[in-house]
């Protein structure tokens, strides 16, 4: 036991000029690249707050205008697409100046109807063809 405390109270021996030159350098090399990962974080970080601090375009905004012609709702405003008696309207969708209309029949049977926004006229109608 004394022993141990004997070698924690003993200084240190010198290091040769060879070894002490190595952990200068090693010490330097350390500093070095804590200094690049300081600066390196630092970017990081400015890059973080510029995004945050940047307005937010309004997506749908430029979205609208995008889109050319009338807006749809005065386009299809007082308008009717005629459908047979019975039909009923599964699902719909609407691209540029088309609107496509999933139907069921009275007689069950499905039918897509598309309907030209700009001409104001059906299109097509496309009927199921009858199962074997």
């Amino acid at each position: 036991m004394a022993q141990i405390n004997q070698e924690l109270d003993a200084e240190e021996q010198p290091l040769d000029p060879a070894m002490e030159r190595v952990r200068r350098k090693m010490i330097r090399l350390l500093a070095v690249s804590i200094g690049i990962m300081v600066v390196g974080l630092m970017a990081v970080l400015a890059a973080i707050v510029y995004k945050i601090n940047q307005p937010v375009p309004e997506v749908a905004a430029a979205a609208h205008h995008t889109v050319p012609g009338q807006p749809l709702g005065e386009a299809l405003a007082g308008e009717s697409i005629t459908l047979d008696p019975g039909t009923r309207i599964l699902s719909h969708n609407l691209s540029n100046n088309s609107l496509s209309l999933e139907t069921r029949l009275a007689d069950g049977t499905r039918q897509i109807l598309v309907y030209d926004v700009a001409t104001k006229r059906v299109v097509a109608r496309i009927g199921e063809a009858p199962g074997k």
